[in-house]
């Protein structure tokens, strides 16, 4: 039995009855719209009309509906799509089946070939056949041109003025566009419900696949949705879908375009629907990304063009690698507490650069309950992160990792007395020990030695971009070698910064953009060629502190980093545990990791705690894929290796079974000198408890891989 057979069987099938329009008063509408078609020939309809309702729209340049953009990963998933009030992602007609093109004109117009954009038999017989059955949504009266142009610059208000501006712009619409473009912007402009707008976003959230990939019956389902979007969504009543689709089978059948036992078998065919909601992006994965990306487009672009100009943006980001760096960061931050404003506190941020492309390859900006992105917004204090400018200025000097800087008590002008952790002090150093150990009274001594002015400069060249260089608050003074600075750093231009030292001394500039097209798929800018490189600094000196800074993973302060391949960084500790930094690099990529609250008040940890377990737990998932490489140290380097190995070796000994290498490196600077308050460091130390025994047995572990393999970072380099 036919779905048209059974129509009266199937009465709950009809939707709830609306305020009908008395069928005298349709009968009256539709001679009244037949009438001026017939005088629309003549062109005096037209005048007829706009002396009446004013200009009508010029449809040759409206009828663009606003699209969705795209948001793809560096290996073309899909990341997001971003759109105002209309989800609609536009598709060529080219590219949608023919079973689909043919269900939606056997279903809302089979003579769409025949009329020109108003079809007076079409009325008559739908008219008459809703009489007959009394059931106003039997057969519609409008043409797909009609319902084009009230769905692109009309309402759905029931009025004659309505129906007459329809009329006119249907029949310009005509005269503009071939039949096959007056279908494709149909296809494209009418809603499905679910939040859907067009053929494409309508397969996509029923079916999660492309228009191009649909069955037969998956097309009937579609092309019957028109008719009462909300009614007849399968998620919604799945029956009422069924019976609507099962229409649409029997019109095809009946003119033609397929055959009743083809019809027949689409609607015994199961319709693979998705679960509702399944299909849609995760809007929290990489939001802070996504939000970046927008804003950089609409910066270049108009406002507006991400979101009405359906731009396909293709991004550096790696979806696998965001998703370890989520949950690095979610699994390791401490469950903290809610601020007045709702957010938890401490925050934490992350962001990983390919080192010899500049791609942004992770981006975390906090915990997903805001918008502020701690990862290119914030600006905090870096504490002995900053430290590796002021030691690369001196090996750029010919100055050697083997010199020996004095570590006693010192106070300079003002009255100012730099302490190292622990208020230790001793006899003289080398550089390396200095570095490796975190000690502020042989760092202070070394920037004082080289200049204060080449540290900036250094910094400045590899991409630190907030510093001051002079009047009255100007970072061209001690405290700032040991990352006491007038307005911070970014955790951008932090991660930006260490990558030269993974690149051999060049600077490559992140980017998160690789290419954009718009709508019709050309090109707006394209980046995946060669990122350009700029060599910074000398690439001895950064060799050099390449292996200083392997050391302080090994056997420094940045212990809890390491994870078992070739590994340099840097913690940093501000005064009172205010911010915590980890910034890290093999020679393929680069991660700053920072962790604090975001009023700088006590965070209570340190830069060898959570933030290098995060970096070691979100490195070791990141590059598991990845053959492990070392870093380059050209042969002129490795003899004079030997010495540093064997003072390295006897440092080892002293140090162990004692605490000579704290894991927290805080830097004593002229800023963030107020304590946190009792509820602060009650908060602190509870979560640092909490926080301990999560991590304690992860951390002894590295610390021990660390050991081990700094007992031979020496040998290995001096070997090469």
């Amino acid at each position: 039995m036919k779905n048209s057979e059974i129509h009266a069987v199937h009465s709950h099938h009809r939707r709830p009855q609306r305020k009908k329009t008395p069928l005298w008063k349709k009968l009256f509408m539709a001679l009244v719209v037949i009438m001026v078609i017939c005088v629309a020939g003549a062109g005096a309809g037209a005048g007829f009309l706009l002396s009446i309702t004013g200009t009508l729209p010029d449809v040759s340049q409206t009828l663009s509906p606003a699209a969705s953009s795209q948001i793809y990963d560096c290996k073309g998933r899909l990341i997001t799509t971003v759109h105002a009030e209309q989800n609609r992602l536009p598709v060529k007609l080219a590219d949608t089946p023919k079973d689909l093109q043919n269900a939606f004109i056997a279903a809302e117009d089979i003579r769409f070939y025949k009329h020109h954009g108003i079809d007076p038999i079409g009325i008559a017989r739908a008219v008459v056949s809703n009489i007959r059955h009394r059931d106003a949504t039997g057969q519609g009266g409008s043409t797909i041109t009609q319902q084009l142009a009230r769905n692109a610059f009309l309402t759905q208000e029931q009025t004659l003025k309505r129906k007459l501006l329809e009329a006119v712009l249907a029949v310009e619409i005509e005269n503009k566009y071939t039949k096959a473009e007056i279908l494709e912007m149909y296809m494209n402009q009418i809603y499905f419900g679910q939040g859907a707008y067009g053929v494409q976003t309508a397969s996509h959230v029923y079916f999660g696949k492309d228009v191009k990939d649909l069955n037969l019956a998956q097309c009937a389902m579609l092309a019957g949705l028109p008719n009462s979007p909300n009614y007849y969504s399968p998620f919604h009543n799945l029956q009422a879908a069924k019976y609507r689709q099962g229409v649409v089978l029997d019109q095809m059948a009946k003119y033609g375009y397929i055959s009743q036992e083809q019809a027949n078998e689409a609607k015994a065919q199961d319709l693979g629907l998705v679960k509702p909601g399944s299909n849609q992006d995760d809007n929290k994965l990489a939001s802070y990304f996504v939000n970046y990306v927008v804003q950089q487009v609409s910066d270049k672009y108009d406002s507006s063009a991400i979101y009405k100009e359906g731009l396909k943006i293709y991004t550096t980001l790696d979806l696998d690698m965001q998703k370890d760096a989520e949950n690095a960061v979610n699994k390791d931050l401490p469950k903290g507490t809610k601020n007045a404003k709702g957010i938890t506190q401490p925050q934490g941020a992350l962001l990983a650069i390919e080192t010899k492309t500049g791609d942004v390859k992770a981006m975390v900006g906090g915990r997903g309950e805001d918008q502020f992105n701690r990862a290119t917004q914030m600006y905090r204090q870096p504490g002995s992160a900053f430290k590796p400018f002021t030691y690369v200025t001196a090996l750029e000097k010919g100055m050697s990792p083997n010199m020996m800087l004095d570590n006693s008590a010192v106070s300079f002008a003002g009255g100012w007395s730099p302490k190292n952790y622990g208020h230790t002090t001793g006899g003289p150093v080398t550089m390396t020990e200095a570095l490796v150990k975190s000690m502020n009274i042989p760092t202070i001594n070394l920037a004082n030695k080289v200049g204060m002015s080449n540290v900036i400069k250094t910094a400045e060249k590899c991409g630190i971009s907030s510093l001051v260089d002079s009047g009255k608050y100007s970072d061209n003074n001690l405290s700032a070698s040991i990352g006491g600075l007038s307005k911070g750093v970014s955790l951008w231009d932090m991660a930006q910064a260490y990558s030269v030292f993974a690149n051999n001394g060049q600077l490559i500039k992140p980017r998160v953009i690789l290419k954009i097209e718009d709508r019709n798929g050309n090109i707006l800018e394209d980046h995946t060629g060669e990122s350009d490189a700029e060599q910074v600094l000398d690439a001895n000196a950064v060799a050099r502190l390449n292996v200083m800074l392997q050391q302080a993973v090994m056997r420094g302060t940045g212990r809890n980093a390491y994870f078992g391949r070739p590994v340099a960084g840097k913690t940093g500790t501000t005064n009172g545990a205010h911010d915590a930094w980890f910034v890290g690099y093999t020679p393929n990529m680069v991660t700053a990791v920072w962790i604090g609250d975001d009023t700088s008040t006590n965070a209570g940890y340190t830069g060898g705690t959570i933030p290098a377990t995060i970096f070691r737990d979100f490195m070791s998932q990141a590059t598991a894929s990845q053959s492990a490489s070392s870093f380059n140290i050209p042969a002129s380097i490795q003899g004079e290796l030997a010495k540093a190995q064997n003072e390295a070796k006897a440092a080892d000994q002293q140090a162990q079974g004692d605490e000579a290498v704290p894991d927290q490196d805080t830097s004593t600077t002229e800023t963030n000198t107020q304590d946190s308050g009792k509820n602060s460091q009650s908060r602190s130390s509870q979560d640092k408890s909490d926080s301990g025994k999560k991590h304690n047995s992860s951390q002894d572990q590295a610390r021990k891989s660390a050991a081990k393999a700094g007992k031979n970072i020496l040998d290995q380099v001096a070997g090469q």
